[in-house]
């Protein structure tokens, strides 16, 4: 079938599953800088050391931040709308073959969710999440290059 104006799919009130980029930055100000610039938008969150593009075009939910490793990729998930898509992610991670770690509700990246955490086959982490609200608090942070494989400490990215 032919993608259409008429295909569902095309419809902007969708809900859909929204891609997730964390990079770590060693100065967040350029960052921001270059990376509003490359999106032509500015910042849906600007916070100390953390900033936020909730973009529709891409859809994804791109993250820099100071202080959550070596600079680079941090990591990547599916960030859910709602407990349902949660929930499906969550069997398609199960799917995927790789370690579980469900951290379950958290308070991390001035937001509280429910999240579980996987890794792929080249030790890339991958975060599955659904968040309920936005705080003015930062919460936990955990260096992820730290993360031992037998015993995660996930508390944050």
């Amino acid at each position: 079938m032919w993608l259409s104006a008429q295909n569902p799919i095309w419809k902007r009130n969708v809900k859909m599953k929204r891609m997730h980029i964390s990079l770590t930055t060693t100065d967040v100000e350029k960052s921001k800088t270059f990376y509003s610039a490359l999106f032509g938008a500015e910042p849906t969150m600007d916070r100390d050391g953390y900033v936020q593009w909730m973009l529709d075009d891409p859809r994804v939910n791109f993250v820099i931040e100071e202080g959550c490793g070596e600079p680079g990729l941090s990591h990547l998930g599916v960030q859910a709308e709602d407990e349902a898509e949660l929930e499906h992610q969550f069997a398609q991670v199960a799917k995927a073959g790789g370690p579980i770690w469900n951290q379950g509700e958290t308070q991390c990246c001035f937001a509280e969710s429910k999240k579980n955490w996987t890794r792929d086959p080249d030790g890339i982490n991958w975060e599955t999440f659904h968040t309920h609200k936005r705080t003015g608090d930062y919460g936990d942070h955990v260096d992820l290059s730290q993360v031992e494989a037998e015993e995660p400490k996930y508390s944050c990215c």
